[in-house]
C-alpha cells in the first residue's frame, strides 16, 4: 500500500497536523474531531490495494469499478455514504502536437477525501501544496480539496487551449502561404490536429454538467458556502469549451480552404496543360498534312512553300499563346 499511497494527511482547522501512519487509524481519528478531515491520495492502485481503502471508507462497488478501469467520461455520481467525481486532466506535447488525457477520481465523505490518479501529470502535488498554504480555504473541508482540484484541471485546459491555438495559427499561416498547398502532408496535418482537439473536447464537454450541478444546491457533502467558488470554475470551464469549440470550428475552415486551394491549383495546372496543348497541335496538324505520302500537293513545288508554312504555324501559335495569356491561362 505505502508504493500506491502518494500522501496521506490530516486536517484540522485548515492546517496540515501529525496523525497516525495507518490511514484506518487516521480515519478514526479524523471522524473524532468534527473540525477534521482525512486526505488520501493514491496512484493507480490495483484492485486488491484499492479493496482495503474502500472497504475502510465505505466506498460505493461502482465507483471503486469506475475508479480501478480508468477509462470513464467526465462525471458526478451520488451515493448514500460519498460523493463520486471524475476528471480528465490533459496534457499537450507542443513538439508532437499530441494531446493525452489521464483520469483522476476524486471521493467525498464524511471527514475524508480519497482521490486516485491514473497518469503522471495530475496536478494533485501541486495542489496540496497550495492548499496547505491558504488556511482559509481548507478550513471549509473536503468541499475544499474538490474545488481546488477541479479549478486545477479547468485552469489547465485554459492553459492547453492557448497553446493549441498558437499552434493553429501557425498552421493556418502555413496553409495560407503562397506555397502551402504544395506541401504534401498539410492535409495529414490538419486531420491530426483536429484528432487532438478532438480528445480535449472529450475531456472537456462532459465536465459541464457536473461542474452545474456542483454550483446549484442540494448536493450532500458540499457545503452551501462553496456554491460561488464552483460556479467560478464553472464559468472557467465555459470558456475552456468556447474556446475549444473554436479550434474544431476553425479546423474545419482551414481544411476545407485548403482543398479549395488544392482544387484551384489543379485547374490551374490542367488550364496551362490544355493551352500547350492546343499550342502544340497546330504545328502537328500542319507538319501532318504536309509529310502525307501524296503525290499531286498543292504548293509542294514552291520555292517559299517552306518559309511561308514555318511561318503560319509559328504566327497562329503565337496568336494562341497572347490568346491563353490575355484569358490568364498560363
Amino acid at each position: 500500500m505505502r508504493a500506491v499511497i502518494v500522501d496521506c494527511a490530516i486536517y484540522r482547522d485548515g492546517r496540515r497536523v501529525e496523525g497516525p501512519p495507518d490511514f484506518s487509524d487516521a480515519l478514526d481519528e479524523a471522524r473524532g474531531h468534527g473540525d477534521a478531515f482525512l486526505w488520501i491520495g493514491l496512484h493507480e492502485p490495483s484492485a486488491k490495494e484499492f479493496e482495503l481503502v474502500s472497504s475502510e471508507f465505505g466506498l460505493h462497488a461502482l465507483a471503486v469499478e469506475d475508479s480501478l478501469r480508468a477509462h470513464q467520461r467526465p462525471k458526478l455520481e451520488v451515493y448514500d455514504d460519498s460523493l463520486f467525481m471524475v476528471l480528465k486532466p490533459v496534457m499537450y506535447e507542443p513538439r508532437s502536437d499530441t494531446v493525452t488525457t489521464e483520469e483522476l477520481m476524486i471521493f467525498v465523505g464524511d471527514s475524508f477525501v480519497v482521490t486516485v490518479r491514473h497518469g503522471a501529470g495530475a496536478p494533485l502535488a501541486a495542489v496540496r501544496e497550495r492548499l496547505e498554504d491558504e488556511q482559509d480555504v481548507l478550513k471549509h473541508g473536503p468541499t475544499a480539496i474538490l474545488y481546488a482540484v477541479s479549478d486545477a484541471v479547468v485552469d489547465h485546459y485554459m492553459d492547453v487551449a492557448a497553446e493549441l491555438q498558437t499552434d493553429l495559427e501557425e498552421l493556418e499561416t502555413e496553409v495560407f502561404a503562397p506555397s502551402g498547398g504544395d506541401t504534401k502532408n498539410t492535409a495529414s496535418r490538419i486531420y491530426t490536429f483536429k484528432r487532438q482537439v478532438l480528445e480535449f473536447r472529450r475531456a472537456t464537454g462532459p465536465l459541464a454538467a457536473p461542474m452545474e450541478r456542483l454550483a446549484g444546491s442540494g448536493l450532500p457533502f458540499v457545503q452551501e458556502r462553496s456554491r460561488p467558488f464552483f460556479r467560478d470554475v464553472s464559468d472557467h470551464l465555459t470558456r475552456a469549451n468556447e474556446q475549444v469549440e473554436g479550434l474544431d470550428r476553425l479546423l474545419s475552415d482551414i481544411l476545407s480552404a485548403h482543398l479549395a486551394q488544392m482544387g484551384v491549383r489543379q485547374n490551374d495546372d490542367m488550364r496551362k496543360i490544355s493551352a500547350w496543348a492546343a499550342m502544340a497541335a497546330v504545328p502537328t496538324m500542319v507538319a501532318g498534312i504536309y509529310g502525307m505520302n501524296f503525290q499531286h500537293m498543292p504548293e509542294l513545288t514552291w520555292t517559299w512553300s517552306y518559309p511561308v508554312v514555318i511561318a503560319v504555324m509559328a504566327g497562329i501559335v503565337f496568336g494562341l499563346y497572347r490568346q491563353f495569356k490575355r484569358r490568364g491561362w498560363l
